[in-house]
Parts: C-alpha cells; sequence; structure tokens
C-alpha cells in the first residue's frame, strides 16, 4: 500500500461509520487521497423494489442523503470528497463498487453481533474483507 489516491468508506450513520470516516481521513491527509463516501439503502430489508411505494423510496433517499452529507461534513476542504449513494445489497454493492472506483484501500466500521460485542465482524465488514478488489481496514 505505498500509493493510495482512492479511498472507499461505506457509511450507515452509525458511530462505528463515523470512525471509519476519522481514519480515513487520517490516511488520506498523508497519501493525498480521494476519499469515496458511499451509502448503500439496502432495499433487500425493506422490501421487494416492486411493492414499495415513492413514499418508502423518497424517505429512504432522504436519510441516506442526510448520512452522507453528515460524513462528508467530517472531511476537511483540504482533501477531495465524492458522495454516491445506491440501493441493493450492502456487501455486494460495496465490493462492487470498490472495484469500479479503483478503490485502493477500503475503510469500513464493524459491528459486534449478540453477546460477542467486539469480537466478531459484522456480516457486511466480514464480506467486504473477504471480497473487496483491494485491501481493506475494519474499524472498531
Amino acid at each position: 500500500m505505498t500509493d493510495i489516491k482512492r479511498i472507499l468508506v461505506p457509511v450507515d450513520g452509525s458511530e462505528t461509520s463515523d470512525r471509519a470516516i476519522e481514519e480515513a481521513i487520517k490516511i488520506a491527509e498523508v497519501y493525498n487521497s480521494d476519499i469515496h463516501i458511499l451509502y448503500v439503502a439496502n432495499i433487500n430489508q425493506l422490501a421487494i423494489n416492486a411493492c414499495l411505494s415513492d413514499a418508502i423510496l423518497e424517505a429512504v433517499t432522504k436519510a441516506g442523503n442526510e448520512i452522507l452529507e453528515k460524513a462528508a461534513n467530517k472531511v476537511p476542504e483540504k482533501l477531495n470528497v465524492i458522495t454516491t449513494s445506491e440501493t441493493g445489497s450492502p456487501s455486494v454493492t460495496i465490493t462492487d463498487f470498490a472495484d469500479e472506483i479503483k478503490a485502493d484501500l477500503v475503510v469500513i466500521g464493524s459491528r459486534g453481533l449478540g453477546l460477542v460485542k467486539g469480537v466478531l465482524l459484522g456480516s457486511v465488514s466480514q464480506y467486504v474483507v473477504e471480497h473487496a478488489p483491494c485491501p481493506a481496514l475494519v474499524v472498531k
């Protein structure tokens, strides 16, 4: 990892995704990297696409835009930040997007599961670690 020009940070509004943004900023400041912030609306959890009303889709889009804006506002003006909102399965969408933008690094927040919170990776971060086309840094 000697040349990190594009850092992908998937966000969901959680504390761990906020910490992932903070870590990505530290790395970007050293390498003068672009930070790509990605929000993925997990439509699969809401309902089948054909059954979603316009009001639900509008609410999901609005919530995603607010999360992206909050995350982008954390990035210092001296760094280039690009925000993107997608819909679909977060795991696959994140790895596909990393490939599409030719990310040099993915910085993603972890999440604990059950009683062993903090020990196990969340299913999305685990998938990204295993399938990303570049190195992935998981932030607790």
